[in-house]
């Protein structure tokens, strides 16, 4: 018998699958044990509350009007503590900072697409279920669409946006097409539970890199950022499926920024990689009252370079929108990586 016979034969294929079933299985038992230790060493700091049959963990400091907070991807509701902007805010508002469906403690039920829309009709009704009347609302990076999806959405139960970070209007993304495989159901959920927490750990440096350049990854945020967490099956699952819903959410959304009537600031950094700041500047067009802040050398990470100016835009967004402001653009010099 030829040596490719033998590599052929029946024994040789149920040799090969068992040993494939053997490495899956070990890695799947590897990468719960990591996901049970990481949640055991970073227990939640928050608030947990079921909306609609959704287990929402939250972080709520101070007093006043109320603030909502809406993180991106890949980090959770307290990345707006290590930026030092939840603290800020919290001087003179009632901060609410969720983890958004699927991110950090929060739950992601299957069966839903979780899009920006479904996720904003999600947080409106945790509004009512916390008493949070007429909000601001903050939203970074994906949390950006989130809070957009809100104040179109549902117009009366928000009193202004601030958009730090936003994607705004379809574009080609090659990241879109790495998050596709483990959005798909059954085959993303092999993939979650075996070789993908690997490769997130693997790439986990060189992504954060891309976040915060040209400056460096701050010193706060290395302390305190725990990388496990964002390589749990669970949580890679909300980040895939809500990269692949960029284009489509912002297909979904593109014709409507015109209907917003409350205040609206807007802010980029103009050495950002992840969204082009140009979003930012179209989108500023489209809306006649919004105020655009273009931050000179920051990245996609901008409210950890200026938290101060991010706090201020929150007052700016709690003030009524007026045709006077229609033209106006600030740029904020003052940096800092610490």
């Amino acid at each position: 018998m030829s040596r490719v016979s033998k590599l052929s034969s029946p024994s040789s294929t149920i040799g090969i699958l068992a040993s494939a079933a053997a490495t899956i299985a070990a890695m799947t038992a590897y990468n719960v044990y990591r996901t049970r230790k990481v949640e055991r060493e970073h227990p939640p700091v928050g608030q947990f509350h079921t909306v609609n049959g959704v287990r929402l963990h939250y972080i709520e400091r101070g007093e006043g009007t109320p603030v909502v907070l809406l993180h991106g991807n890949v980090v959770t509701s307290e990345d707006f503590i290590s930026s030092e902007v939840l603290d800020l805010i919290a001087k003179r508002h009632r901060v609410i900072a969720f983890d958004r469906p699927g991110f950090g403690y929060s739950d992601r039920p299957h069966g839903s697409a979780w899009s920006a829309g479904s996720q904003a009709d999600l947080i409106r009704d945790a509004f009512a279920v916390l008493g949070i009347n007429r909000p601001i609302v903050l939203g970074h990076s994906w949390g950006a669409a989130v809070a957009l999806a809100l104040g179109l959405n549902h117009p009366d139960a928000v009193r202004g946006l601030v958009l730090l970070s936003g994607y705004y209007y379809p574009t080609l993304r090659a990241d879109v097409l790495f998050s596709a495989p483990t959005a798909i159901p059954i085959l993303g959920d092999l993939l979650r539970y075996s070789v993908s927490p690997f490769i997130g750990r693997a790439i986990m440096p060189l992504l954060l890199k891309g976040m915060f350049t040209p400056l460096p990854v701050p010193r706060r945020f290395t302390k305190s950022f725990p990388r496990g967490m964002s390589v749990r099956p669970g949580q890679i699952r909300a980040q895939s499926q809500d990269g692949v819903a960029m284009i489509s959410g912002a297909l979904s959304m593109r014709h409507r920024y015109q209907e917003l009537s409350m205040p609206v600031v807007i802010m980029a950094g103009t050495k950002d990689r992840v969204v082009k700041d140009s979003q930012a500047v179209r989108l500023h067009e489209e809306i006649p009252h919004s105020i655009l802040r273009l931050i000179p050398g920051v990245g996609h990470m901008v409210h950890y370079a200026v938290p101060d100016d991010v706090a201020r835009a929150v007052e700016e967004a709690g003030k009524p929108a007026t045709i006077s402001r229609r033209a106006e653009r600030v740029s904020a010099v003052k940096v800092s990586a610490a």
